[in-house]
């Protein structure tokens, strides 16, 4: 079916950009000898696990729900990173992972009689204390009181028995050069823990696919640490691999007047792109401008009681009607994985687009998983 005839709120995965994306990530493990690993935090549609499997090595966890996803979904490498894991999850997450990470000497020794006993090889997540951040303090990993990583002050002398890898988290949707400088900070600090060390994961938050971004400074920072220090390099980008490959369609089902026109759409900032007010972020919306670049201005919000509950303001050429189909784009990434149903929202249907137009439905949300969410 073509995407206008898809009931709205809808997600559509755009097929095409997807490989357009993966192409480029395979490209800088060939050119490098790295392994990238799909971040599921932020894109975990496993419908297409089995196309990004041909491109890149294999997924990176939060936790064992993550984990579980990959290792029935999409084979290969599967690594797990939380700052904490319970016993019950580590003796299922040693069966399923080559690669677990640690955030504490604590939670290492805590469970060092599980995975020392198993074939998996683990890794601590170090705080270079770093910034690297302007403008998103949520998430900075470095920022004062972070609880993520061990700093250099709390580190031993030496790796403690067992500990094959070095792993660092401190980007956010950032390009290559604030990835060299990081890369930096932690060799004045940790070099000597990085000769002993067998692999270095250099964390998420590179925005690989987006144009302009430096690849060739990307791959001499990885063949500088392969070269160096002879480490097996990681990367676990999620925003890189479906970046720009998803819209959100939605419906304007009312225009309200206050100040200007207030467009009530069946999408929601709240609970289908929590990023919006989170971040704070704003979409790009398709054949729309900013505030009054355009003739007509409208502000874009739910039908939540959440007074809040708005996407931004736009403009158009024409005025929008009721029962005109807007589209969000950008929208592959940190959305479906961060759904919620407050206010007994529907969750927004998933589809497919192939690269000859054709849309594949691929989930649709009903009651029942709003009622299966409560007790």
């Amino acid at each position: 079916m073509k995407d206008t005839e898809l009931t709205t709120p809808v997600y559509i995965v755009d097929e095409s950009k997807l490989i357009h994306n993966l192409e480029i990530l395979h490209k800088v493990e060939a050119d490098t000898g790295c392994h990238i690993l799909l971040a599921q935090k932020a894109f975990s549609m496993f419908r297409v696990y089995p196309l990004i499997k041909q491109y890149i090595s294999g997924a990176t966890a939060s936790g064992l729900f993550e984990a579980r996803l990959a290792h029935e979904e999409m084979g290969g490498e599967n690594h797990v990173f939380s700052p904490a894991y319970t016993p019950s999850e580590m003796n299922e997450l040693v069966k399923i992972c080559d690669h677990i990470s640690f955030n504490s000497i604590n939670q290492l020794e805590a469970h060092r009689k599980t995975w020392a006993e198993a074939n998996v090889s683990v890794g601590l997540r170090i705080n270079p204390e770093f910034s690297t951040q302007e403008g998103h303090e949520i998430y900075d990993p470095c920022a004062k009181g972070s609880r993520l990583g061990i700093r250099l002050s709390d580190m031993p002398e030496y790796l403690p028995e067992g500990v094959e890898g070095i792993h660092f988290h401190t980007l956010c949707e950032q390009g290559a050069e604030p990835l060299a400088e990081t890369v930096k900070a932690v060799e004045s600090g940790f070099a000597h823990y990085l000769k002993e060390a067998k692999w270095i994961n250099l964390g998420g938050g590179h925005h690989i696919s987006k144009k302009g971004y430096n690849l060739d400074l990307l791959k001499k920072v990885i063949k500088h640490l392969i070269d160096t220090y002879d480490l097996e390099v990681y990367l676990e980008p999620g925003e890189a691999i479906a970046l720009d490959a998803g819209y959100l369609h939605t419906t304007v089902m009312d225009i309200v007047e206050n100040t200007l026109p207030i467009l009530i759409l069946d999408a929601s900032a709240a609970c289908h792109m929590p990023d919006v007010l989170e971040m704070p972020y704003r979409p790009p919306l398709r054949d729309a401008g900013e505030p009054d670049e355009k003739k007509f201005t409208c502000r874009l919000a739910s039908r939540t009681c959440l007074a809040g509950d708005v996407i931004g303001d736009y403009s158009f050429d024409k005025m929008p009607s009721i029962g005109d189909r807007l589209i969000f784009e950008d929208m592959a990434i940190y959305s479906m994985v961060k759904n919620n149903t407050f206010n007994g929202m529907p969750l927004p249907d998933i589809a497919l687009m192939h690269p000859d137009g054709d849309c594949e439905l691929v989930k649709h949300f009903d009651y029942s998983d709003f009622k299966g969410r409560l007790s």
